[in-house]
């Protein structure tokens, strides 16, 4: 009997001192809480470091990159390393940049350090050794070499965490704030025009009780510039909570993702939040995107203005007045949403309508077995020639106005005349495009006219970037430090 009371009071005395240690536990902070970070600029509710999306409202914290990136400090470093106790220089691909070629990875001389994983070049980092031939290679200048964090310096409108610029009233969205992602721009569109609605509704109220005759006065609560993703899902939320809008577009409806190359995969994650809204998005072509797109602005009876290139925006009184397109617009509200790339110019040549007209590659696998052309006199041309040479089965034709190259890298240059005397590129010096058919195109020539039989024609004769237009308007520009799209692979 002793020997159970004496088990017992061991027993017991046991559990009173677990009990005691577990309560002293759970008093003291636990040592893996994640820390913490910044607020939420949607809802405020602070958001741990770690999260994918907020955890009060649920908007994918991805949104926020490059708003609440750093601006970059003038360093004026070119990455270093290579020091001891430094990181080594290793590759870096640029998955927003890389069109998929395979230049890069016969030009490392370290087998396997580069290779390509479908449509995209992967780097090995433990094969890599810093030499940096892949980037030399690189057509479109989608490899850089970096040490450390893959990070790089990218120039961006100013905004805060509503997509506000510093013109007060004037957001941006889309790929023109940073990033070309399909899904971050569906969301910053719908996020703005949110923030819009939200300081609208707060206006109204300190209104109340004045004259408000003026609901009528043709003054719009939005004018939205551009017709892509970001601009379309704006749209869409201006509509849906029945403000009075304007969606302008230069060009056609989604312009941007129209002259990609057919059948163009576009790599958007599924929608599997609400806050995408009413615009579907995922992998999909680009046709089929596109016709999704349309069903649906027919279906929400959106209004859409093409062929309305917007020239000025000025503030005048309470309001801005737009010009676009020989007419006039005014807004309580601006969103631009018309991208990075600005307006390519054209050749004004018959035909260049044609959907098998670019002004972009987007992806150079496209061009395999093509009949392609390409024209112009400068880098881009140069480097998509040289690119789609390397594509099996295309047959590329690089056609130039002048008489020699002058505003060509030398690198360039001398890629250019290796391609073209192993045949691989045709050149054509002294030769403009005269028309574009569906199954040819004619040149004229310093001593008559010739007709090639042709698929495609990628137009790489400069453009008018919306920089100058944003400095125009009153926009500052500033440098962030940014993740690298696509860098922790490999």
């Amino acid at each position: 009997m002793g020997m159970l009371i004496a088990t017992a009071a061991f027993l017991a005395a046991t559990v009173v001192a677990v009990l005691i240690h577990l309560r002293a536990r759970g008093t003291s902070t636990p040592a893996s809480a994640p820390p913490a970070g910044p607020p939420c600029p949607r809802c405020g509710e602070p958001v741990p470091a770690s999260a994918t999306f907020c955890p009060g409202c649920g908007v994918p914290t991805q949104v926020y990159e490059v708003v609440g990136a750093p601006i970059a400090a003038d360093a004026g470093a070119d990455g270093g390393g290579g020091e001891e106790g430094e990181p080594r220089m290793h590759a870096v691909v640029r998955a927003d940049l890389c069109v998929g070629c395979g230049v890069c990875v016969p030009a490392c001389p370290v087998e396997g350090a580069i290779y390509m994983e479908g449509k995209l070049a992967v780097v090995n980092r433990s094969l890599c050794v810093g030499h940096g031939k892949c980037a030399e290679a690189c057509p479109v200048g989608g490899i850089l070499m970096a040490a450390g964090e893959a990070v790089h310096q990218v120039e961006v409108p100013d905004v805060n965490g509503r997509f506000e610029s510093n013109v007060p009233g004037i957001f941006i969205t889309g790929e023109l704030g940073g990033r070309g992602l399909i899904k971050n721009a569906v969301n910053e569109g719908k996020l703005a025009v949110e923030s819009i609605a939200g300081g609208l509704s707060k206006d109204t109220a300190e209104e109340e009780g004045k004259d408000t005759a003026g609901e009528d006065d043709g003054v719009l609560d939005v004018i939205i510039v551009g017709s892509g993703p970001a601009g379309l899902s704006a749209g869409l939320e201006a509509h849906r909570r029945k403000m009075r809008y304007a969606i302008l577009e230069q060009g056609d409806l989604a312009d941007t993702i129209r002259k990609y190359p057919r059948h163009k995969l576009l790599l958007a994650e599924p929608v599997k939040i609400p806050l995408y809204g009413d615009l579907w998005v995922a992998d999909a072509s680009k046709e089929t995107l596109i016709s999704i797109w349309e069903t649906i602005v027919s279906n929400t009876g959106l209004k859409i203005e093409t062929r309305r290139r917007v020239e000025n925006v000025k503030r005048e009184d309470d309001h801005f007045v737009v010009e676009a397109g020989g007419e006039t617009y005014r807004g309580k509200r601006v969103v631009l949403a018309m991208g990075r790339r600005g307006t390519p110019r054209r050749l004004g040549a018959p035909g260049e309508e044609l959907e098998k007209v670019f002004y972009d590659v987007a992806e150079m696998e496209e061009f395999k077995g093509r009949k392609v052309l390409i024209v112009g006199g400068g880098d881009s041309a140069v480097e998509s020639a040289i690119g789609m040479a390397n594509q099996e089965g295309a047959e590329v034709t690089l056609s130039y106005r002048g008489d020699a190259f002058k505003r060509v890298k030398e690198r360039n240059r001398e890629r250019l005349d290796e391609a073209v005397k192993q045949k691989k590129i045709r050149l054509l010096l002294g030769s403009e495009v005269k028309e574009i058919t569906e199954a040819k195109v004619v040149l004229s020539m310093k001593d008559g006219e010739e007709t090639l039989e042709n698929d495609n024609v990628v137009i790489r004769i400069g453009g008018e970037p919306p920089f100058p237009f944003l400095e125009k308007i009153g926009v500052r520009m500033v440098r962030k430090t940014v993740p690298i799209p696509g860098s922790d692979g490999g």
